[in-house]
């Protein structure tokens, strides 16, 4: 078992290791739970997402490396809703507020 990255929370670590599951690359996250305790431990208390197989280490940091160039593979500009005229980020296609979907 090798580390492969540390990240920023708790959600971010578990996006990433959802991210290398659906690549069949198993991972764990270990320190999630430490930041509870922030103040009585050193402050390099952030979840770390371990790779299981060593083997599979060179590829997770592939992926590791695409998702950090651009966590939002859908990307392009926000969408104004056709139905009540709000703004709506590039990734969702029904509106949030009246639930229209996107042209």
């Amino acid at each position: 078992m090798r580390p492969l990255y540390q990240a920023r929370d708790r959600i971010e670590a578990q996006i990433l290791h959802d991210l290398l599951d659906s690549h069949l690359i198993p991972t764990a996250i270990l320190g999630d739970y430490l930041s509870g305790a922030a103040g009585e431990l050193p402050l390099d208390i952030f979840p770390t997402l371990w790779v299981v197989q060593d083997d599979d280490l060179p590829r997770a940091r592939e992926l590791l490396a695409t998702f950090l160039e651009n966590p939002d593979p859908e990307g392009g500009p926000a969408w104004v809703c056709p139905g009540c005229g709000e703004t709506v980020e590039p990734g969702f296609d029904l509106c949030w507020n009246c639930g229209q979907r996107r042209d």
